[in-house]
């Protein structure tokens, strides 16, 4: 087991910078070892609730912390230029002295995303999207000269430096819905997958769920090096005595990553109280004893890609974490 993190929406109460910061350094102080938010522009369209960008949120939670992981619980790549994304998600590694993991995926509800802005909507291209673009990040965080030309994507002989603290790259997981085979297919291979599960909907995975997924992850990577450990990300509600129970056979099912968090069902989603509390209750190690806090484990990586236009067809509704 890597790591406990939290997770929330980056709206409602958490919109706040001052909120959201207070969040990350009560967490760190009760021993979490990551925070994760949610990466929307809008969370139906007409509602009128208040979103902030995750970006700012977590520079507010960088500099709140000193060891905590911190990323997004997945940004839509396709709905962002590679350029700015590989700028903002460099600096903010360079800001957190290399702590930083971003979470990709299509993003959804699509037309909340990307009609409401008249942005593409047709599943296949913002698949196409997200590959392309995942493709440039790893080029242009190299440090080296960048040159990609896809249909969707181009970079043109450039330079970006300074690169992020994390070699070779930050840790980029993939969300995407299980058991669609596309999106994990492309999870492996990158660092990591944040897969929804049918069983999670009703509130924490099945393991044998999360056993066959790890099966078909670990078949999946085509790592031309030795294999290296890959992360697997998992969610759902626990209280301090049920913690050990839920997580444990999800652990020997292969998941790397817990993150504590509300269905996006719940009423209290948008509230900071109950997220507090169950912060200061703290992740408790299985055998019912508090985890002190300590230095937070890095991702694996899964080693280097091949840089080429390769982009995965895609096979389904793709409904991104945490969206259902």
């Amino acid at each position: 087991m890597s790591g406990y993190a939290i997770n929330v929406p980056n709206f409602g109460d958490f919109a706040d910078p001052m909120v959201f910061a207070t969040v990350a350094s009560r967490a760190e102080e009760a021993g979490w070892d990551g925070l994760f938010v949610w990466d929307h522009v809008v969370y139906g369209r007409r509602s009128g609730r208040p979103i902030a960008d995750p970006w700012i949120l977590l520079t507010a939670a960088a500099l709140a912390t000193q060891r905590i992981r911190l990323g997004t619980m997945v940004t839509p790549v396709a709905r962002r230029h590679p350029s700015k994304l590989a700028r903002e998600v460099a600096t903010l590694d360079r800001l957190s002295n290399g702590r930083i993991v971003l979470g990709v995926g299509l993003g959804g509800p699509i037309e909340d995303e990307y009609d409401t802005f008249g942005g593409p909507t047709d599943p296949k291209e913002l698949a196409a999207r997200l590959d392309e673009g995942l493709a440039a990040l790893d080029l242009l965080w190299s440090g080296e000269p960048a040159t990609y030309l896809g249909s969707h994507v181009t970079l043109k002989d450039v330079i970006f430096q300074p690169t992020p603290v994390q070699r070779p790259r930050v840790p980029i997981w993939v969300g995407g819905q299980w058991p669609h085979k596309a999106p994990m297919r492309r999870a492996a291979r990158w660092d990591g997958a944040v897969p929804l599960l049918p069983s999670a909907a009703q509130g924490s995975p099945d393991p044998a769920e999360v056993r066959e997924l790890r099966a078909f992850l670990d078949a999946s990577r085509r790592d031309p090096l030795p294999r290296k450990p890959f992360d697997l990300l998992l969610g759902g509600t626990t209280e301090p005595h049920t913690a050990a129970d839920i997580i444990g056979p999800l652990v020997e099912a292969g998941m790397t990553w817990w993150q504590e968090r509300l269905l996006p069902t719940d009423p209290q989603l948008e509230c900071s109280t109950p997220i507090l509390r169950r912060i200061e209750q703290g992740p408790l190690a299985f055998g019912g004893q508090s985890r002190h806090p300590k230095a937070a484990p890095r991702p694996h990586h899964a080693g280097p890609v091949l840089k080429d236009a390769h982009t995965e067809p895609y096979d389904g509704p793709e409904v991104d974490w945490p969206s259902w």
